[in-house]
């Protein structure tokens, strides 16, 4: 992990980890990487996206790059439209499930890829290094949001009649509020959405992935049979089914695959997951024979498992799912459609298909000021060896930094919730503790 690149890509707050010289001189190096580049750039629906992305731009453009920009549009859409129209990058600025004040700049190469440590290394390497080439040799900018037709289109293709089924949708407030509606109403199901205001300044606020307390209301207040929730770039899905419960990522995974296997599509009989994957899935994947293979928690990595092994389906329980043989990124909206087509042919819960039993996880998230100090600290160290000793076989500790926050996540999962619940709160402690103590003797 470099200086300004995290787990996903360039992330801050608006202003001050991420500012209009930063975005200008991470477009000014890529161009200067790539010399005479072709880049397509979107955005979510955040206030300060033209800000980030016309700086962005402008840092390209100097150096003899060329971009076309098409507006809102989600992150796999972004990466869709790089592919298939044969962009040499694409990139969508765009802070995920962060709040309105954040801001980001994710990059995908022609085939889907993001940008690998050592690339994002030596990017960051060219970020004081400005150039600007002879005025003959400048670059430009077009506009062109009609391509975004050709992502829609793409979608409608993988969809059947929905004709039978009521859906609510909660966009986020974010990049899907335009697209996810129009895709579902084309496919015929009755569709209802909330939180689709594009003004930018409430994305992600009490809605969509990471809040579904609206969206389980409202699926049983209009007696819909499904309902997703998306996050800001739509890069990922939550459902939640017709009596209000939600269907994480490992759910929906357990969904896909059985449908795969069922229908002898399932490719070796693996699916990817990462280190958060849930134990009770595994064991339920294995009792059909099927494995699990984890990787490190990030959808690049999931993607990476996924190629060097040659399966076809993988995620993260936070709800990136990659389908890869029909889209080799996660795609909230297409994640959404395909078990949208497996309810309106089957005719059941959504529930009744993640019939397996979770163990119980205790996450929480702990902000601090020096997170670097505390995860090498000997005593959280030792605080984590004991109660994983004493848990054994019969669950898991994971104690991990943010990439894109100052904050430190806990995990202790197992068949107890509340031996989970006291082992996590105990971690919380030892970290809450190191930290002050830090703080005494910074000041």
């Amino acid at each position: 992990m470099g200086i300004f690149f995290g787990t996903d890509g360039l992330r801050g707050k608006i202003g001050d980890e991420l500012t209009d010289d930063i975005a200008y001189r991470c477009g000014n190096a890529l161009a200067k990487l790539y010399p005479n580049s072709h880049l397509l750039i979107c955005k979510d629906t955040r206030t300060s996206g033209d800000c980030i992305a016309i700086s962005f731009a402008s840092g390209v453009i100097s150096a003899g790059g060329n971009i076309t920009y098409i507006g809102i549009c989600t992150t796999p859409g972004l990466a869709y439209l790089t592919h298939t129209l044969g962009y040499d990058y694409g990139i969508s600025i765009t802070a995920s499930h962060n709040p309105a004040n954040y801001n980001g700049i994710k990059i995908f190469d022609k085939n889907y890829k993001k940008l690998t440590d050592k690339k994002e290394e030596t990017l960051e390497k060219n970020f004081f290094s400005n150039i600007i080439v002879p005025n003959e040799h400048l670059g430009k900018i077009t506009f062109k949001p009609e391509l975004l037709k050709h992502y829609t289109d793409f979608l409608s293709q993988h969809s059947t009649n929905l004709s039978n089924i009521t859906i609510v949708l909660d966009c986020a407030n974010g990049a899907t509020s335009n697209i996810a509606p129009l895709i579902f109403e084309n496919a015929g199901a009755k569709t209802i959405t909330i939180n689709n205001d594009t003004s930018g300044i409430n994305i992600n606020n009490n809605c969509g992935a990471t809040d579904t307390r609206l969206l389980q209301k409202t699926v049983i207040e209009k007696n819909a049979d499904i309902g997703f929730a998306f996050d800001g770039d739509g890069d990922r899905v939550i459902a939640v089914d017709r009596s209000g419960n939600i269907l994480d990522g490992d759910q929906i995974i357990y969904i896909l695959t059985c449908h795969l296997l069922n229908t002898s599509s399932l490719h070796k009989k693996m699916v990817v997951g990462t280190r958060h994957t849930n134990m009770g899935m595994e064991l339920a994947l294995r009792e059909k024979g099927i494995e699990l293979i984890r990787t490190d928690i990030g959808d690049k990595f999931v993607s990476s498992k996924l190629s060097e092994y040659g399966l076809q389906l993988g995620g993260e329980q936070s709800g990136h799912i990659i389908q890869k043989e029909i889209l080799p990124t996660g795609d909230g909206i297409l994640t959404a459609l395909s078990l949208s087509n497996i309810i309106a042919k089957e005719n059941k819960s959504l529930l009744e298909y993640a019939s397996y039993s979770p163990y119980h996880q205790c996450n929480i998230n702990v902000t601090v000021n020096n997170k670097l100090h505390i995860i090498n600290s000997e005593e959280l160290d030792k605080t984590i060896s004991r109660y994983t000793n004493s848990i054994k076989d019969s669950g898991r500790i994971m104690v991990r930094l943010s990439g894109t926050e100052p904050v430190i996540r806990i995990m202790v999962e197992g068949k107890e919730k509340g031996r989970c619940t006291t082992i996590a709160k105990n971690i919380e402690r030892t970290i809450i503790k190191i930290d002050k103590e830090q703080n005494i003797c910074a000041e």
